[in-house]
């Protein structure tokens, strides 16, 4: 990675890498109907977790000073939670939101440096950390969303997700 500013991003970016093939790969083959498909419980269904990982990007890229927004936005701004009478959309349109961001993203990652990273964010009254805590944890919650949506495909009678 020639061109990282910061070598604290260097794992995260592989990760991010890793990601954001796996997010396109865990989504494979699944129908419409089955994305909103919560099996009778309270569980988060594959229609909202994608909604909410691909808002996640984005809500990074705008921490970064990018102007982006998901098309789906209003839906998941503010972590807002899943909505129970909620059509969300289809896949179709978290992957192209996907796909716009993640290139758009990693760059802004790549030119972040160590006195980018140490700049403090302020979430609530009485939540301030670093901006490469903030990185750090989108990118274990991205790994935890992918899996839950891993799960649900074997849940829902999908083979399994494929790594490459």
């Amino acid at each position: 990675m020639e061109n990282l500013k910061s070598s604290k991003l260097y794992a995260i970016i592989s990760l991010y890498d890793m990601q954001t093939t796996y997010f396109r790969n865990v989504l494979d083959g699944i129908s419409d109907d089955d994305t909103h498909n919560r099996l009778d419980t309270k569980a988060n269904h594959i229609a909202w977790l994608s909604g909410s990982l691909v808002e996640q990007r984005y809500e990074l890229a705008r921490e970064l000073g990018l102007d982006q927004k998901q098309t789906s936005s209003d839906l998941f701004k503010d972590n807002k939670g899943i909505q129970e009478d909620v059509k969300y959309p289809s896949l179709d349109v978290f992957r192209q939101d996907w796909d716009a961001i993640s290139p758009i993203l990693k760059e802004a990652l790549l030119n972040l440096t160590d006195e980018n990273l140490e700049k403090l964010i302020h979430m609530g009254p009485d939540m301030t950390f670093p901006l490469y805590d903030l990185i750090t944890f989108i990118s274990y919650r991205e790994a935890n969303v992918i899996g839950q949506i891993a799960l649900w495909r074997r849940l829902l009678n999908y083979p399994a997700m494929k790594y490459m």
